[in-house]
């Protein structure tokens, strides 16, 4: 009598050799088949790089791609977002000539509009929070605000 007991599903089992193989094979397959867009893996290191560990991260809190109500007539407005860090907060405006914004509470900052494989642009708050770029994204994107008491990052959207 044996003492394994097996209800011959395999689960809880653990991959055996088998298993192992055929992964190792299909992922040799799609390495061959489908591979990734260099440019998307490029994109993909750049982004791991340009990680800060000891930045906060702000939410998006607003939208208004999604949570603006449209208006009938009203001519295309530009993407206003909000994003929220604890007390931080980064209300910023994509026009076609760059980026608007403002720091709250009001305070001089330094901001990166990283935008992927590209280099990133740097904008200048003043004393009231204010700045302005020059650049509107046009694909992924992220704003890196450093204060003199920390750094703030965003989540990273798609303009």
């Amino acid at each position: 009598m044996s003492d394994d007991i097996s209800d011959g599903t395999g689960l809880g089992d653990g991959p055996g050799v088998e298993e192992e193989l055929l992964e190792e094979e299909l992922r040799q397959a799609a390495s061959l088949l489908d591979p990734v867009p260099p440019a998307l893996l490029q994109s993909a290191v750049d982004a791991f790089a340009l990680r800060d560990l000891d930045a906060r991260v702000a939410g998006l809190t607003f939208d208004s791609l999604v949570d603006a109500i449209p208006v009938r007539g009203a001519a295309a407005a530009p993407r206003m977002l909000t994003f929220t860090a604890g007390e931080v907060t980064l209300d910023v405006e994509l026009t076609e000539d760059g980026l608007i914004g403002q720091v709250l509470p009001p305070a001089p900052a330094r901001i990166e509009v990283l935008t992927g494989p590209r280099p990133s642009t740097t904008a200048t708050a003043d004393d009231m929070g204010r700045f302005t770029a020059p650049v509107t994204p046009s694909g992924p994107f992220a704003l890196r605000l450093h204060t003199t008491d920390e750094t703030v990052m965003t989540e990273w959207l798609r303009a």
